[in-house]
């Protein structure tokens, strides 16, 4: 008689499959990097981490305005509850051996050593500590840029979870997640695709071509690191994943989770006086157009939601063309530039009778 019951190895907890459902309701296009995250977080819940070292360990490779920062922040908003709670290094800041002093602190005895304060401080580390959630998210932001004094530095904390400060004092980086982003290998993949919003695969492409040109990609961004890197650095990472570009599908998508991030700023700066909002597909394509283009994918759409849409609506409040309870439609001229903003006479009507009711 068969005693053995079959186990489910695939299946994930209550905690991993909320993360994962909030990293999927902010990043589009990433699955890889999301699975990644999501995987090392219950690792580090059930307590199976590696001793002595990171929780996880990523560099994130691929085309500016593809999410790799924002998949940093979906995580911090997603476990902490506050998208900024990352400790974000800009690497550019350290292109020269001698700026690692701002990031450990000058040693007793140079000048100006009691006036500096290390940016990687034990206290920097804890301070988006929750109740709940004791995890640090760490950001190496473009770290192809750095020196290789803070490449050098970071082989420690990679391996060892330890960074020693300049007087000498121990900062552990065992609760933490430590990310980088850079862009090795971008150029070279523009060069491998049709060109597009994003450098999206051709949409012609079967399948089977889509999974040989994601392929060929992701090994042109891997052989650019390796070329950049030491095979130290490399070999303490736990995994390099190179991000997808966006196709126009994908950066639909985008434009539906900014307009709800607006609508979300609309009811908290309402002060109780809420009104709806109505996008047109011509209004999208608006921003699509003016928000996206093949070198800097999604990265300026912040910017153009910010001018075409966010300034118009301020300004509309703060003349009290809109009331509560209106309903606006937003749409958008072939031949124009901007936006167009109307209010929707029944649905207002409507309002004003349930008020009075």
């Amino acid at each position: 008689m068969n005693r053995t019951i079959p186990l489910d190895p695939t299946k994930t907890g209550k905690h991993a499959m909320d993360l994962e459902a909030a990293l999927r309701r902010q990043v589009v296009g990433q699955d890889e990097a999301i699975e990644q995250i999501v995987r090392v977080h219950q690792t580090h819940m059930t307590g199976l981490c590696s001793s002595g070292r990171p929780i996880g360990t990523f560099l994130f490779l691929g085309p500016t305005g593809s999410g790799k920062t924002r998949i940093v922040e979906a995580t911090a908003q997603a476990l902490l509850d506050n998208p900024k709670a990352v400790v974000k290094i800009d690497c550019a800041e350290f292109q020269h051996s001698h700026e690692i002093a701002k990031l450990i602190g000058s040693p007793p005895g140079y000048l100006g050593h009691r006036e500096t304060h290390a940016l990687l401080s034990q206290d920097t580390l804890n301070q988006h500590y929750t109740e709940k959630i004791k995890i640090s998210l760490v950001l190496f932001d473009e770290i192809e840029k750095a020196s290789d004094a803070l490449w050098n530095l970071l082989l420690g904390i990679l391996d060892k979870a330890t960074l020693t400060l300049g007087d000498n004092r121990k900062v552990d980086f065992s609760r933490a997640m430590i990310f980088m982003t850079g862009n090795l290998g971008a150029a070279e993949m523009s060069s491998l695709v049709t060109p597009g919003i994003g450098f999206p695969v051709p949409s012609c492409s079967s399948p089977r071509e889509d999974a040989k040109t994601s392929a060929r990609l992701s090994r042109t961004c891997v052989a650019a690191a390796r070329r950049k890197f030491t095979p130290e650095f490399i070999n303490r990472l736990d995994k390099i994943v190179v991000f997808k570009s966006l196709g126009a599908a994908e950066l639909r998508r985008i434009i539906d989770i900014e307009l709800e991030m607006v609508r979300a700023r609309i009811q908290t700066a309402s002060h109780g006086k809420p009104f709806e909002m109505e996008f047109a597909d011509s209004a999208r394509e608006r921003l699509l157009r003016d928000g996206t283009d093949v070198t800097y994918g999604a990265r300026h759409l912040k910017r153009a939601i910010e001018r075409l849409l966010v300034q118009p609506i301020s300004n509309l409040m703060a003349t009290g063309q809109i009331r509560q309870g209106d309903c606006i439609l937003v749409t958008a001229d072939e031949n124009s530039t901007v936006l167009t903003f109307a209010r929707d006479a029944e649905a207002s009507q409507w309002e004003l009778a349930r008020q009075a009711a």
